[in-house]
């Protein structure tokens, strides 16, 4: 079978040319191929930094765990990894998988703090992980462009099913900023299924909501307010001595219930 690469004049795009076989689809187009590599994020695990600095593993874990919890770094998620350094049969085991341009500060940070003597090779070696994922590599045979087709249908179908697990959430965040009224801070909380003081030190640190000195009442900021997240419920009520007086309170409308529930979403996601 002879397999032959050339440069399309007109287009200047890659196109690969297979003798008597017709590959599926996910692999006709290029920019896909290309996509796929690019953008893969660079990864790297607590194995691969014990590996680095000539440590033990459960040491490198040790001291992720510390510096996260001292707020130092943000605790990466677990994945399995191939562990040569594992003395079982079963030679994968649980590693912290730092990832993307935090995780590279953060792992930084751990080299540091075990042995400064192997930051440069830290440094170097993500420089390596980077530049390979910036070069895509165009398959050069049919069973590398078979797997490749393979992976990019796997991904695809990862991806439809999350948009199938979140379109209930999706229909309910609409219905919700579709409806009238609004609710107080401690009823939206309910609706968020987060404590009430979650979400009042929520809206005050996104400047969402404010007291103003010497008051104990919260008021909404102008621009939340203009965007049609918040509202001002004035209430007058009527004092034992007979005379009036009027109270405000800031409520979230169904728009603001649904841009809390997105960021909430997303706070989670990190």
């Amino acid at each position: 079978m002879n397999y032959s690469f050339h440069k399309d004049e007109t287009s200047k795009a890659a196109t690969c040319e297979v003798s008597k076989y017709h590959l599926p689809s996910e692999i006709n187009n290029m920019n896909s191929v290309a996509n796929l590599v690019t953008n893969v994020i660079a990864t790297m695990s607590s194995t691969e930094i014990a590996e680095l600095v000539d440590s033990r593993h459960d040491k490198v874990k040790q001291s992720i765990e510390r510096l996260a919890k001292r707020g130092v770094i943000q605790l990466p998620p677990m994945g399995k990894v191939n562990n040569i350094q594992s003395n079982s049969p079963n030679s994968y085991s649980d590693a912290y998988i730092f990832s993307g341009e935090k995780g590279k500060r953060d792992s930084i940070i751990v080299v540091a703090q075990l042995s400064p003597e192997f930051t440069a090779r830290l440094v170097d070696r993500w420089q390596e992980l980077e530049n390979k994922l910036s070069q895509p590599q165009i398959p050069q045979s049919l069973p590398e462009a078979l797997r490749l087709a393979a992976d990019l249908a796997e991904q695809k179908a990862e991806l439809e099913h999350k948009v199938e697990e979140m379109q209930p959430d999706v229909d309910a965040l609409e219905r919700i900023a579709k409806s009238d009224g609004s609710m107080c801070v401690t009823d939206a909380a309910k609706q968020l299924q987060i404590r009430p003081k979650v979400l009042f030190d929520l809206l005050s640190e996104n400047h969402w909501i404010y007291r103003r000195i010497g008051s104990d009442v919260w008021t909404g900021y102008q621009d939340k307010i203009q965007t049609g997240y918040l509202e001002h419920k004035v209430t007058v009520v009527m004092k034992n001595d007979g005379s009036e007086k009027t109270t405000t309170q800031v409520r979230i409308t169904p728009k603001g219930i649904s841009k809390l529930a997105k960021m909430l979403s997303v706070k989670e996601a990190a």
